[in-house]
């Protein structure tokens, strides 16, 4: 998914998903499409007839400008946009598939695939879409147990945001490992940030913000067998770690998010983690002259290099009445020119590898880092029960945080949590 906010929204959504059972269908179009139960592939030619589409947020406002470039290459479709609140959007799809009343095309965030297909609503993606266009963790988010059900559209990660002044006044560099990390923070508020380092401390993308240093320490959240393996010496690692930064008054207990990018700008904060939208948020706040002011890096290795991937997928609804050209539009979109278009319609990073060749996006620094931090990116779980595990994970890392249990318990408390609720995959 997104930005943050509506990432937090569509997540909590997600939950409705589960309250909701229903067997899906094959059908055909007008045109003798079946619309329904295998992949299957793309017919040759044009697209034709009318494609409607629901997109979340600020892409549902956006999408029009580049479906104009598809109805242009192909006269005789019609391509109807609507826009959907991220925080009814989940809701109301859900609906959509329990009547059958959908869109042709979907856009789907990365953490809600697995409630749609537990509801038989979204069809397998067809053999002519090459996965390795893709990058690995962005394609990963796609499937459900070993099936892709839609494509990558676009792509975020998380990233170290740090002061360059005040890096520069402490005579440090940005850092390389956890350790540097921890020096790093520490000369930022040397060098006069109230903070050296802001980490999220609660909320429901605690566990988001978390998992990228359980993967560094070489965590594993679901083992080849589908088992979950949460309680190991990398998550004790990685809660001790983490919560060092609080505990140690490098980061604020309590991170205010709606004080964050202020701070930053004032110099009271000297780095955070975040995706990139919060370039937009700092250079619209604080004005295009706060670029020089702050650099933008991987974040630091352990064991391994880690991040969480994000964005949206895009998806062709099972009871589809319109199939075949709505995966053109989906062929389309993630075409690699149409999605450099994208890119500098939305600022959206594209989630096509080669997409990253165009000076677009490889002559701006500030961009290009993502390139690197996208090839080893990862994602959470595609299981339907992802959301509710996740929101007690979210718990669990905060009382660690608190002092509340040691990372020892908390590591245990994640396996016996996370194994209660299960895969919902049985």
């Amino acid at each position: 998914m997104n930005r943050t906010p509506r990432l937090a929204v569509a997540a909590t959504a997600s939950t409705l998903t589960l309250a909701l059972a229903l067997t899906g269908c094959g059908r055909s179009d007008e045109a003798g499409t079946t619309t329904a139960d295998s992949a299957g592939s793309i017919s040759e030619g044009p697209a034709s007839g009318t494609v409607e589409v629901w997109a979340m947020g600020t892409e549902g406002e956006l999408l029009p400008e580049l479906a104009e470039q598809f109805e242009a290459d192909n006269p005789d479709v019609t391509v109807n946009v609507t826009p959907v609140p991220w925080e009814s959007s989940t809701e109301k799809i859900n609906t959509a598939i329990a009547t059958g009343e959908v869109p042709d095309v979907m856009q789907v965030g990365t953490t809600l695939m697995s409630g749609f297909v537990g509801l038989d609503g979204l069809a397998p993606t067809p053999e002519d879409i090459d996965s390795s266009a893709f990058f690995p963790g962005a394609w990963e988010t796609t499937e459900v147990d070993g099936t892709s059900y839609g494509v990558p559209w676009y792509v975020e990660s998380r990233v170290l945001y740090y002061r360059t002044d005040l890096a520069e006044d402490a005579g440090v560099e940005a850092p390389q490992d956890w350790a540097g990390l921890t020096n790093f923070a520490a000369g930022l508020q040397d060098a006069g940030a109230d903070n050296g380092i802001a980490l999220q401390t609660r909320g429901n993308s605690t566990a988001l913000m978390y998992f990228p240093f359980y993967w560094q320490a070489g965590g594993e959240i679901l083992d080849d067998a589908g088992e979950f393996t949460l309680d190991n010496e990398a998550q004790v690692k990685a809660l001790e770690y983490y919560s060092s930064f609080m505990r140690d008054g490098l980061a604020p207990p309590v991170l205010v998010e709606d004080e964050k990018v202020q701070n930053f700008i004032d110099g009271k904060l000297g780095s955070f983690v975040s995706g990139p939208w919060e370039r937009a948020n700092l250079l619209t706040t604080a004005g295009d002259d706060f670029a020089d002011k702050f650099g933008v890096v991987p974040l630091p290795a352990d064991e391994t290099t880690a991040s969480f991937i994000g964005g949206s997928n895009l998806a062709v609804l099972a009871d589809a009445e319109n199939p075949d050209s709505a995966w053109k539009f989906v062929q389309f979109a993630t075409d690699p020119a149409a999605q450099v278009d994208w890119f500098e319609i939305s600022s959206d990073l594209p989630a096509v590898q080669s997409s990253w060749e165009d000076p677009a996006l490889a002559d701006d620094d500030a961009v290009a880092v993502y390139q690197g931090v996208l090839e080893t990116a990862r994602s959470t779980p595609a299981i339907p029960t992802w959301s509710e595990i996740e929101h007690e994970l979210d718990l669990i890392i905060e009382q660690t945080i608190a002092g509340d249990l040691t990372p020892e318990e908390a590591a245990a408390k994640m396996q016996e949590a996370a194994t209660s609720i299960g895969t919902g995959l049985d």
